[in-house]
């Protein structure tokens, strides 16, 4: 892989704690032995043969590298170095230590609007700035919205992950199944043509979020939710219509990036406030319940395998291990069967969509080449109908050649002729002068 360094990491960086794990990857917290500097090192483990599902492939590597290589962006993770070995692939990355948003949210037993606007636009930055490269993350998730601190007094928001992130190109239908399923935008679910418009289809707590995965990959495909009063009733109509405007079947009718940046709810607070500062009344403020964020985050930390995110589970201690007792008696073969059909199940729903799209694919190439075959059945009809002609063209031209050439021996034969009696003529006009001449002369 050109532009990685093939020394041993090791020797540049002291490799510290584990901060997270994914199927393939391992991220570890490192220090630079020349500046002292921290960064986070992900170390994901290389597919040795193509034909192997153990691993990541060269060229999914390549492509996040290339992603992050490209992006500079105070609302994005940065990428320091890169190394490589034998086995694996090591991004020395930026150390994003401040935790997941969610988590630091649900800390609080409430937030205002404006505190919650702050951190949304921040997010709709970074995204702003990855889509004005032609860049699509597709895994946006709470797992991937980090804090670089959070012991400051404003948090700055970090977009992390980006192992299946796709530059765009203009005109390339691009289409692919993958992303966590309650995340994913309903196109993916549909196996449709995917664009920028995929990471837009945003959303917290996801709404679409079932009992079972099948019931939510339905939900998600036919943008199937509703606003609980439970948790909404202290929610503006503008925040509910900005959610509204993301949460869109149709990629085309969603707002795009620009538009969101643009919505009111995200302008409106700003002006509001400086209105109000002008005027020296106390701002009214929107408290927002963080209940729901608190129930999803015990659940997702609870029931999610480690990704390759920095997820600190330390905090969750507690709560886990009450859970893990309140569901012992329920970890057994029934439920390890239940979940294995919930699998087969939501996996023969998309692939049944995969093969009915590409039974209309056949139908049409097959209608495609019906009539390609029709039209070189017509060319080869019209192709031996010219050789007919051109053979019946040259038996007349023939034809004619031999009649010219008859003609021609007729010409010369005549022309012998035309000439003897031109000189017998001129033989007899000079025996008649000569007699003429003689009877004159006495």
């Amino acid at each position: 892989m050109a532009g990685f360094r093939q020394e041993d990491v090791e020797a540049f960086y002291d490799m510290g704690e584990e901060l997270g794990s994914g199927q393939f990857a391992i991220v570890r917290k490192c220090k630079d032995k020349s500046s002292g500097s921290e960064y986070a090192a992900k170390l994901i483990k290389k597919r040795r043969l193509s034909s192997s599902r153990r691993g990541v492939s060269r060229e999914e590597i390549e492509r996040e590298v290339n992603i992050l290589r490209e992006i500079q962006h105070s609302n994005i993770i940065t990428l320091h170095d890169i190394f490589e070995n034998k086995t694996d692939v090591i991004l020395i990355l930026e150390l994003v230590s401040g935790g997941e948003l969610f988590d630091f949210l649900a800390e609080k037993e409430s937030l205002t609007e404006e505190e919650a606007t702050q951190f949304l636009k921040q997010i709709l930055d970074g995204v702003y700035y990855l889509h004005s490269k032609r860049i699509a993350h597709f895994d946006l998730k709470p797992e991937n919205i980090m804090l670089l601190d959070k012991n400051v007094s404003n948090p700055r928001i970090k977009l992390i992950d980006f192992g299946i992130a796709h530059q765009i190109k203009a005109g390339n239908e691009f289409k692919n199944i993958f992303g966590t399923p309650e995340f994913v935008a309903p196109e993916i679910v549909n196996y449709e043509p995917l664009g920028l418009e995929a990471d837009m289809c945003l959303s917290g707590a996801s709404p679409f979020l079932g009992e079972t995965k099948q019931e939510t990959l339905t939900n998600i495909s036919a943008v199937n939710y509703d606003f609980d009063e439970e948790y909404f009733s202290n929610t503006s109509e503008l925040a509910k219509d900005f959610i509204r405007r993301l949460l869109v079947k149709d990629p085309k009718k969603r707002m795009t990036i620009d538009d969101s940046l643009q919505h009111p709810w995200i302008k409106v607070i700003k002006r509001r406030n400086v209105r109000q500062e002008e005027s020296g009344k106390k701002p009214e403020r929107r408290r927002l319940k963080t209940t729901r964020l608190k129930e999803y985050t015990i659940k997702s930390h609870s029931s999610m395998p480690p990704n390759n995110t920095y997820v600190n589970f330390e905090r969750f201690s507690q709560v886990l291990e009450e859970i893990a007792a309140a569901e012992e008696g329920l970890r057994d073969l029934e439920q390890n069967q239940r979940s294995c059909r919930e699998d087969v199940a939501a996996l023969l729903s998309i692939y049944e969509e995969k093969e009915g799209w590409y039974k209309e694919e056949n139908q049409s190439i097959a209608s495609d080449l019906g009539h390609i075959r029709q039209e070189l059945q017509r060319t080869q009809a019209q192709r031996r109908q010219s050789q007919e002609d051109a053979r019946a063209t040259m038996l007349a031209a023939n034809a004619l050649k031999r009649k010219f050439g008859r003609l021609e021996n007729r010409y010369e034969v005549l022309a012998e002729q035309v000439a003897s009696e031109v000189l017998w003529v001129e033989e007899l006009v000079r025996g008649i002068e000569k007699e003429k001449d003689s009877l004159v002369m006495p």
